[in-house]
């Protein structure tokens, strides 16, 4: 799937097929589902989820909690908006 692709899908009901959690946790996020996407990543160990959950955590505003995340992940804390981070982070899990 493309990163455009993912995006169109945001306007569907339900989650494309063949998308690991850390991509559903993403998409939920996309469509204003914050506890949705969050329990998505929520119980994943790989280092992909512990991303999208710092970011998830970023969005809150827990910065403890996203600095913890990001540490598990092994990303820097960005710099960037939280928009180009959701962007970010599916055009390199879209990748893998």
């Amino acid at each position: 799937m493309s990163f455009t692709e993912f995006q169109s899908s945001l306007q569907e009901s339900t989650v494309p097929q063949g998308l690991g959690s850390p991509l559903q946790g993403l998409w939920h996020d996309g469509k204003g589902e914050w506890e949705k996407a969050h329990r998505r990543v929520q119980d994943d160990a790989s280092t992909e989820a512990a991303w999208v959950h710092a970011y998830l955590h970023r969005k809150e505003g827990d910065a403890s909690n996203a600095a913890y995340w990001y540490a598990r992940a092994r990303r820097p804390e960005p710099k960037t908006t939280l928009e180009e981070e959701w962007a970010d982070i599916a055009r390199e899990l879209l990748e893998v």
